[in-house]
């Protein structure tokens, strides 16, 4: 297994203690015992910033959007299009036309996978994800292979959780339509080199969507520097609330591509014979959106950026290398997913312990981390291993908080043997 040095110190402006005061859910405690919240990867903990901006739209600026002239909707309009222009600059899209709200990372790609999907693909084209990806990012491709007669074709990965980049480039071919791959895993917390998969794929003629629900809350996401044609992510990853996700496209592909959903603001003009479809991005946003998240989803990334991904990025790796080195200490326990490039998720097995028993007990000692399979069961296949317990890290943890895990597992040993 690889263990990696520690980086440098992350810099003095990174005041951890002032950014945890900042997250409510971070000061209570759970079976007695402070809360050491260590499921990131699931969801993050959301800061006061974004709770105040959805309690400020529900008391002071309730009303639909782009249909009232009244004083409430033309708030309501103006921040809910103000949070557009800030998800636009926060993947450095050419235009806010780029730049789709949905309910989630899972909505963007079934969007894709039935508006560009149902659209382009047909018997004996062929998609190309890896073994990695989310179940997000196979189940909605498995569909559109199904319905179009496509053919789905999966990239290995080896022992260390990296992609095996000659047989991805072997897999490439004129052949493969769309390329789905994720930029971070979940589970393993591998950061594949999405720029090089692009260029790749883009050499064969290849369509590219990026999933970056895990990626998008770790390090700056630049669409024009990496260039695919979709990019998605999800809020409430982001230190954003549930139920809102992003789905960017290259503006000439969504403009090609027919509506996904029906119904009323995504059209210009309806009769009973026909009907005309809305300007980009509204052609993708049938009915009432959710319009206070959308809000507090630019909220969580203005907070996102107030800090920098440079400071947040040089803390959460010095803290990944401390647990990942005091979590290889402990007896029995084995890393899975240790690609030498890879962000704040370390998860692992203990022996013939199992995972949900590990989850168990560690939260009766204040500890939340993840059990089970991930929405990724094609990785667990592929260690031959059911489940796995994961620890995943944000801008708000500690070396202390891994240092409590350790303890917890401490305790798992002691009553399971």
């Amino acid at each position: 297994m690889r263990i990696h040095p520690a980086p440098a110190a992350p810099p003095a402006i990174f005041d951890v203690a002032a950014i945890r005061a900042l997250f409510p859910a971070l000061q209570q405690q759970v079976h007695g015992k402070p809360l050491v919240y260590l499921d990131n990867a699931a969801t993050t903990q959301k800061p006061q910033a974004v709770i105040d901006a959805l309690v400020s739209y529900y008391a002071h600026d309730n009303a639909n959007v782009h249909r009232g002239v009244h004083a409430l909707s033309e708030r309501a309009t103006a921040a809910f299009e103000s949070a557009r222009k800030t998800v636009q600059r926060f993947v450095n899209a050419r235009s806010d036309r780029e730049i789709v709200f949905t309910r989630n990372a899972t909505e963007s790609i079934n969007l894709v996978a039935r508006a560009w999907g149902d659209w382009q693909l047909n018997a004996g084209d062929e998609v190309l994800i890896t073994a990695m990806e989310h179940h997000s990012n196979i189940v909605p491709w498995q569909m559109a292979c199904a319905r179009t007669g496509a053919i789905l074709r999966v990239a290995p990965i080896d022992d260390y959780g990296d992609v095996v980049m000659d047989e991805f480039a072997r897999m490439l071919t004129p052949k493969t339509r769309m390329l789905a791959v994720t930029h971070m895993s979940n589970a393993l917390g591998t950061i594949n080199p999405v720029g090089d998969m692009v260029k790749m794929a883009r050499s064969v003629g290849a369509t590219v969507l990026i999933d970056g629900s895990q990626a998008a809350y770790h390090q700056a996401v630049d669409v024009q520097a990496l260039d695919p044609d979709f990019y998605v992510f999800t809020g409430h990853k982001v230190y954003g609330p549930t139920g809102i996700g992003v789905l960017y496209g290259r503006e000439s592909v969504l403009q090609a591509m027919p509506p996904f959903l029906g119904g009323g603001d995504m059209i210009s003009s309806v009769t009973f014979e026909k009907s005309e479809w809305n300007e980009l991005p509204y052609k993708f946003e049938a009915g009432t959106p959710n319009i206070a998240d959308a809000i507090a989803l630019g909220a969580a990334l203005d907070f996102v950026q107030s800090i920098g991904f440079d400071a947040i990025g040089a803390h959460e790796s010095a803290v990944l290398a401390y647990a990942t080195a005091q979590l290889s200490a402990v007896p029995g326990l084995k890393i899975i997913g240790t690609a030498k490039h890879k962000a704040s998720v370390v998860s692992f097995v203990i022996d013939d312990i199992h995972p949900h028993d590990i989850g168990t007990i560690v939260d009766r000692e204040g500890v939340a981390i993840r059990t089970g399979h991930h929405c990724a069961q094609p990785v667990m296949d592929r260690y031959g291993i059911p489940a796995t317990a994961r620890a995943s890290l944000a801008m708000y943890n500690t070396t202390d908080d891994v240092d409590a895990l350790v303890g917890a597992l401490a305790r798992v040993r002691q009553l399971l043997g």
